[in-house]
């Protein structure tokens, strides 16, 4: 366990003279904290077992920076077969590392890009229901309720047809932030659908408790004073909604579910938009 000789080299990589390297314990301690159990248990048990090893960790500098390193390490044996030395080489690895945790940042990125909504920026479908599905299966463990509410702006076909498409947009966007922030508890969710339609996931939330998120969010809505000049309903904008709540049981299909909170939504602009239906007919 301790060193017969280390190359000059290493000065040159960390700052540590090949003289101040005795035992395996300076090894053990010029390794970043948070990579030194797992690193020491690894190499020591490998090396006791008399088995070639590789090993990557943070190696810290006489100046108390950290430096990537990869231990390739070659067990000697002697003329009975027993574990006479170690032979070890450290390679500098540190921009390859650099280089990999770039791509992990870059992936990571990606992949939060690929659950927002490009022109809204809150969650899209693909996060609805990704945590729908997690969301349903927690509920049917713990019994607890789920409601959704799906929420269609009124005559958004004629609100683009009169002030134009970028005009749409901006709406949709603004839409998105009230819902978004109505919706900011914790475990609770605002996603576009698609088009001009939303959905808030609402976990843990009852029938009654779900109303009136409702009725809060076409408030917050109404206070917006968007102008709407070619809405059925009035001069300003204006949405419909559907709500449900289930407690699922072992039969029960989110899939269906979710159809009939959408049935529900069509029921209220049947009944005229700027409301909301909770109850099938």
């Amino acid at each position: 366990m301790r060193f017969s000789y280390i190359g000059p080299q290493i000065e040159e990589l960390l700052g540590w003279s090949p003289a101040s390297w005795v035992s395996v314990n300076d090894w053990a301690e010029r390794i970043h904290e948070e990579d030194r159990q797992k690193t020491v248990d690894f190499c020591v048990a490998q090396s006791q077992q008399g088995v070639d090893h590789e090993a990557d960790y943070r190696a810290i500098t006489r100046q108390g920076d950290y430096v990537w390193i990869r231990d390739v390490v070659h067990v000697v044996r002697g003329p009975d077969g027993s574990v006479d030395s170690l032979v070890g080489f450290m390679f500098d690895i540190t921009a390859r590392k650099q280089a990999e945790d770039k791509i992990l940042q870059l992936q990571r990125e990606l992949e939060l890009l690929s659950y927002r909504d490009s022109l809204t920026g809150i969650a899209n479908r693909r996060m609805f229901d990704t945590l729908y599905a997690v969301e349903w299966a927690k509920a049917r463990e713990t019994g607890h309720p789920l409601s959704l509410v799906i929420i269609d702006i009124d005559y958004f076909k004629q609100y683009n047809d009169h002030y134009g498409h970028m005009q749409g947009d901006e709406c949709l966007r603004r839409v998105a932030r009230v819902l978004d922030a109505a919706a900011s508890h914790p475990g609770k969710l605002c996603a576009r659908l698609g088009g001009e339609e939303f959905v808030l996931l609402l976990p843990g939330t009852d029938a009654k408790a779900a109303r009136n998120e409702a009725e809060r969010c076409r408030k917050l809505l109404s206070q917006q004073d968007i102008p709407h000049a070619r809405s059925g309903v009035g001069r300003l904008l204006t949405v419909s909604m559907g709500i449900g709540t289930i407690v699922p049981g072992a039969r029960d299909d989110s899939h269906v579910f979710l159809d009939r909170i959408d049935r529900r939504l069509y029921q209220a602009k049947s009944a005229g938009r700027d409301r909301l239906c909770d109850v099938e007919a």
